[in-house]
Formats: C-alpha cells, sequence, structure tokens
C-alpha cells in the first residue's frame, strides 16, 4: 500500500512513518525540513520511503508539486495521514489574526486541499482507501490557552465526519485520531508543573505514548479496520 503523510520529519510524525514501512507498506513523506532522521530514513528504506520538501500553506502548488510531478498520475494511493500541524497558543484577547490565519492554513485549509486531491487519486485508481487525520484532546475538553488550536482542530473533526456520509459509498474511510498529550516540539514549552497537571486528568496519569497513538492510525489505515468510518477515535490516556 502506498500511504501519503505529512509532517513527517519529526516525532509523531516520524513514529508513523518508522510503523507503516515497518508493516511492508511504502510513504511517501511530507515535510518542510529535511531533518537527521528523514535523511535515515531515506538512506535505510531507499524502495519504501519517498520524500519531498512541501511548504502546505502554499495551497496554489500541492497539486502539481505532490499530486502530478512526485507521486505520478501513475500510482495510486490507498491511504493518507494528516498530521502536519502548527500550534498558536495564547489567550483569545491576545489573539494576533495574523498568527492565525497562518495556524488555520496548516491546520484546516492545507488537509482539506490534500484531501480533495487524494480522494481524486482514489477514484481515478478505484482505490477503497483511508484517510486519517490527527486532532486533539483539546477539541472536547479545556485547556487554558488552546482555544484557537482547538478550534482548527474541531473543524477536522467536523470535516472527517462529513468526508465519511460523502465518499463510504464508493470505498473511502475517513476517521481522526484524538490525541492526548504527548511529549512533542510542540509541547516542549510546558513546565514540569503544567505538565503533571494535565497527566493528573487522566485516567492512566501518565502521557499519551506516540507509539500507541502510531500504531492506531496503522489500523485504521488497514483493511482490519474496513468497518470503521467517520468516527473519533480517542488515544489519550483516558482523558475523556
Amino acid at each position: 500500500m502506498n500511504i501519503l503523510v505529512s509532517g513527517v520529519s519529526k516525532g509523531l510524525g516520524l513514529n508513523i512513518t518508522e510503523i507503516l514501512i515497518k508493516n511492508g507498506w511504502t510513504v511517501y513523506g511530507v515535510s518542510r525540513s529535511k531533518t537527521e532522521d528523514v535523511k535515515n530514513l531515506i538512506k535505510e528504506h531507499p524502495q519504501t520511503f519517498h520524500w519531498l520538501s512541501c511548504d502546505l500553506s502554499v495551497s496554489q502548488d500541492v497539486q502539481k508539486n505532490i499530486f502530478k510531478n512526485w507521486i505520478g498520475m501513475q500510482t495510486p494511493i490507498h491511504g493518507f495521514v494528516n498530521n502536519a500541524a502548527l500550534a498558536y497558543d495564547d489567550l483569545i484577547t491576545n489573539m494576533n489574526l495574523f498568527s492565525l490565519e497562518r495556524m488555520y492554513r496548516i491546520n484546516v485549509f492545507a488537509p482539506m486541499n490534500l484531501t480533495k486531491y487524494v480522494i481524486r487519486h482514489m477514484l481515478l485508481h478505484h482505490v477503497h482507501g483511508s484517510l486519517v487525520h490527527l486532532s486533539s484532546i483539546s477539541v472536547h475538553t479545556g485547556y487554558k490557552g488552546l482555544s484557537m488550536y482547538a478550534s482548527s482542530k474541531g473543524a477536522i473533526e467536523a470535516f472527517s465526519k462529513n468526508i465519511a456520509r460523502e465518499w463510504g459509498e464508493v470505498g473511502i474511510r475517513s476517521n481522526c485520531i484524538v490525541a492526548g498529550f504527548m511529549e512533542t516540539e510542540m509541547s516542549s514549552f510546558l513546565t514540569e508543573e503544567q505538565k503533571n497537571r494535565i497527566y493528573s486528568r487522566t485516567s492512566l496519569k501518565k502521557v499519551v505514548d506516540k507509539s500507541s497513538v502510531a500504531e492506531t492510525i496503522a489500523f485504521l489505515l488497514s483493511e482490519n479496520a474496513k468497518s470503521i468510518t467517520g468516527q473519533n477515535i480517542h488515544v489519550d490516556s483516558g482523558t475523556i
């Protein structure tokens, strides 16, 4: 299977990519930066990992650069993982419109645009495909300073559920992973005290393991999840 994954250069995106490759799938990974981890993946898996530098906020280039010139119209896409995201955290009274719009370009408009062309690709090749979007527990429970970020992920949850209705009859599934707090670059600004307060709100009283999230994504991409669509799957250490 060929899987398109956004935001593969580090953190969760890297975990997802490694697990999909381990499962024997081919990953087409996009990110803005070519990290050392990406360089290692290219070297170690030249047949099953392909990488492209791409600024997803420049929407007019997505179809040409990713689908036409890189993956190619002859290569079927069986799955898409919408992982790339930008966090803009602040109180709403301090909102900067430019920063908010930039976050929405990455978190909402880019995945919608990618989904448009992924579905077209699937229809061209008569693929019964799977779309998996990364959401956040902040959509479902409040965190101070995350209202704007949570709104962008809430938009993706609504988008995913309606995509599932629109395209289910041709065998295309769409689901969201509602991830709890993970140790990533986006959370690195938090103090230990703040992190411990977040852990205390979960049933397991600990951070969400990135590999657990990545393995759940792999399951949703597989035929083992062929009857699951339009769902929000919580991987959050029991926050809700």
